[in-house]
C-alpha cells in the first residue's frame, strides 16, 4: 500500500500542480509540501520525509474534495464525488396498493412471484399485478402477505404459511427477538428472527427458529436492506393438534417413567 506522501504527490499530479502551487492552495510554504513528496536530504545523501500533521490532511481533503479513506486507508477512490454514497433505508415504502375508495389494500407475494418482487417492489406498474385484497384487522400502516418459502423458521412457521408484515419504517425501531420479513440485494425475501445491532455495527443479526443446524445465524448490512416488514399475523395450513393427544402423550410418559423406577428398584 501506497504510504501517506506518495498519496500526496499522486494528489499534486491528479490536479496539474506543482508543489509550490500545491502548497498556496493550502496556505503552506512549498517548503512544507517539498519536504513531505520529497524529503529533506541527509548527510548521507539520502532523503528523510516528513509526516504531514492533522490540520494539513484535513486542509487537503477540504481543498480538493478528497476521500478520506483514500488518504488513511486502501481505497483507490481519490475523491469524494467518485466514492459510491450508500443506499439508505427508505421510511416509506416505494408503492402502495389502494382500492377504490382510496383505503390501502395488502399486496400478496406469493413463493412464485419473489423473483419478481425483488426487482419490481418499487414499480406501481408490477405491484399491480400482484394479488391485493382489503383485511379490517390491518389498519394504520401498509402491509404486504408474503407466502413461507421453506423450513427454515419451522416451529413458528411452515412452508406454505402466510405472514402479513407491516413496513418499518426506521431500521432502528426493530426489536430484538421478533419476526420480520427483510427484503434485501444479496438473499432476497427472509423471514427471520431478528437482532437489532443498527446503532452499533450497522447491522441486523437474522436467527432462524428451526434448531436442526441447518439454518446458520448471520447478518445483513443496513445498506443491503431494501425492506422490512414487522410479521404481526399468519395463517397456517398446519392445524394443531387435539389437546387429548397432548394429555394421552404425558399419561404414557408418566408410565414409563413409573415402570423405569420399578425395574431398577427391583434390580
Amino acid at each position: 500500500m501506497r504510504g501517506i506522501n506518495e498519496k500526496i504527490k499522486v494528489i499534486i499530479d491528479h490536479f496539474a500542480l506543482n508543489n509550490n502551487s500545491f502548497a498556496k492552495r493550502l496556505g503552506v510554504t512549498s517548503t512544507t509540501i517539498d519536504s513531505i513528496t520529497t524529503g529533506r536530504l541527509q548527510p548521507d545523501g539520502s532523503r528523510k520525509r516528513t509526516k504531514p500533521g492533522y490540520d494539513l490532511l484535513e486542509s487537503i481533503i477540504n481543498e480538493f474534495d478528497i476521500n478520506p479513506d483514500y488518504l488513511f486507508g486502501d481505497n483507490q477512490q481519490m475523491l469524494k464525488s467518485s466514492t459510491p454514497i450508500p443506499q439508505t433505508y427508505a421510511g416509506i415504502p416505494q408503492v402502495i396498493a389502494v382500492d377504490q375508495d382510496g383505503e390501502e389494500n395488502v399486496v400478496y407475494v406469493p413463493i412464485k412471484a419473489r423473483a419478481g418482487y425483488l426487482d419490481g417492489y418499487g414499480d406501481p406498474g408490477y405491484i399491480e399485478t400482484l394479488p391485493s385484497f382489503r383485511m379490517p384487522h390491518l389498519t394504520n400502516g401498509t402491509y404486504r402477505c408474503f407466502e413461507v418459502q421453506g423450513n427454515s423458521m419451522v416451529r413458528t412457521f411452515f412452508d406454505g404459511d402466510l405472514v402479513f408484515g407491516k413496513y418499518v419504517e426506521d431500521l432502528e425501531d426493530v426489536k430484538d427477538g421478533r419476526v420480520y420479513v427483510i427484503v434485501s440485494k444479496n438473499d432476497g425475501i427472509v423471514l427471520k428472527r431478528v437482532i437489532n445491532r443498527i446503532r452499533e455495527r450497522g447491522k441486523l443479526i437474522l436467527k432462524s427458529d428451526n434448531k436442526d443446524g441447518n439454518y446458520p445465524t448471520y447478518t445483513v448490512d443496513a445498506e443491503e436492506i431494501d425492506e422490512i416488514w414487522y410479521v404481526t399475523m399468519f395463517a397456517s395450513k398446519q392445524m394443531p393438534e387435539p389437546v387429548d393427544v397432548y394429555d394421552r402423550l404425558h399419561d404414557l410418559e408418566s408410565k414409563i417413567i413409573i415402570l423405569e423406577e420399578q425395574l431398577r428398584h427391583d434390580n
